[in-house]
């Protein structure tokens, strides 16, 4: 009786998920056409990606750098303010653009990362042509790349916080609803052992490709390092860079470039000085950060509510003078309020 009443009245988590199933058999039919294709052509389907989203946003884009050129030259401050009102305009066409885009490529890009983990699990490496990219790549990171000759060697072993891993690992059904969820911007809940670390790189991977940065919040600074490093060469392989800034110290340009990766791990206390520290600085060319696009948060009850519960504060020197003095020509006026706030207290009290 109660097993009928479920599927005639279905939850509503029984009914997102049926939502998500027809992109997943998307997907799937996709992976299966990748299968008898060569590892350059595999590679290439990331560049074509990234042309057809410049495409798609071309106009507004162009548009806002024209724009932003007329701004810095302006000198007319209602008119600077009305130009950067239309770039604000502009910028949130731009993102709608990009989510129309990037829907539209979900199911093919998501098969390309699964078939990217299905590779490295069955074979002992993956050979492509090599390109200034695979050789920075192997120049850095010896254990993820090799170079012969014209061959850039992928293996399919590499470092994890000091240890050798093998890749192992396929992206299953509920891994591929998982990566629709998160890139929907909202909370995929699975058990420990369930693959989350594997379900992120569906939607890193996606959002990645617009170039406008991807950052991977975590609670401490071993899950910052290990996702990096264990994720890495997946997206390495297809020309992404990866980072993290925890490795670096703040203010420094390691860690700006980092910020300026295709794809940023990190802890969120870290995420989160940076971010007071550049609201601090006065020079633009100290900024670290740059303009913020799309995150997922790791163990997002333990950053949002258990570390939230701690706030992050951060002191600096402050100008005198005109300040102090400007303190003091407020301070009856501050008086008075209070006084004020008091009674109003106090009657509250009393009734």
């Amino acid at each position: 009786m109660f097993g009928f009443l479920k599927k005639l009245f279905p939850s509503k988590k029984e009914k997102d998920v049926q939502a998500l199933r027809p992109i997943v058999e998307l997907i799937n039919a996709e992976y299966g056409k990748l299968r008898n294709i060569s590892d350059d052509e595999l590679r290439a389907k990331t560049a074509g990606f990234r042309k057809e989203i410049q495409e798609h946003i071309a106009a507004i884009v162009g548009e806002m750098q024209s724009l932003r050129a007329q701004a810095e030259t302006e000198n007319d401050i209602d008119t600077k303010q009305k130009l950067y009102d239309r770039i604000d305009v502009l910028k949130k066409d731009r993102n709608t653009a990009l989510e129309a885009i990037l829907l539209e490529i979900l199911p093919e890009a998501f098969a390309v990362m699964k078939e990217t983990a299905r590779r490295l699990t069955e074979n002992k490496a993956l050979k492509v042509t090599a390109t200034d990219w695979d050789r920075k790549i192997a120049a850095q990171k010896p254990d993820v790349a090799v170079i012969e000759g014209n061959v850039a060697i992928w293996d399919n072993k590499w470092l994890v916080t000091d240890t050798e891993m093998e890749w192992n690992m396929i992206h299953y059904d509920v891994q591929l609803i998982g990566g629709q969820v998160l890139h929907q911007g909202k909370i995929a809940e699975m058990a420990t052992g369930e693959g989350k670390t594997l379900v992120a790189t569906l939607p890193i991977y996606l959002n990645a490709l617009t170039g406008f940065g991807l950052h991977l919040v975590t609670v401490n600074n071993y899950l910052a390092r290990r996702d990096c490093e264990w994720n890495a060469p997946l997206f390495m392989f297809h020309g992404m860079s990866v980072d993290c800034i925890d490795l670096h110290e703040p203010n420094s340009e390691q860690r700006r470039a980092a910020y300026n990766a295709d794809i940023t791990y990190g802890t969120n206390n870290e995420f989160g000085f940076d971010y007071l520290r550049d609201n601090m600085t006065t020079q633009p060319e100290h900024l670290v950060q740059r303009e913020h696009h799309f995150a997922i948060i790791d163990e997002v009850d333990s950053v949002l509510i258990d570390e939230a519960r701690t706030p992050l504060i951060i002191s600096g020197p402050v100008q005198r003078g005109d300040d102090v003095q400007q303190y003091f020509d407020l301070k009856p006026r501050i008086e008075r309020i209070t006084r004020k706030q008091r009674e109003i207290v106090n009657q509250f009290r009393k009734k």
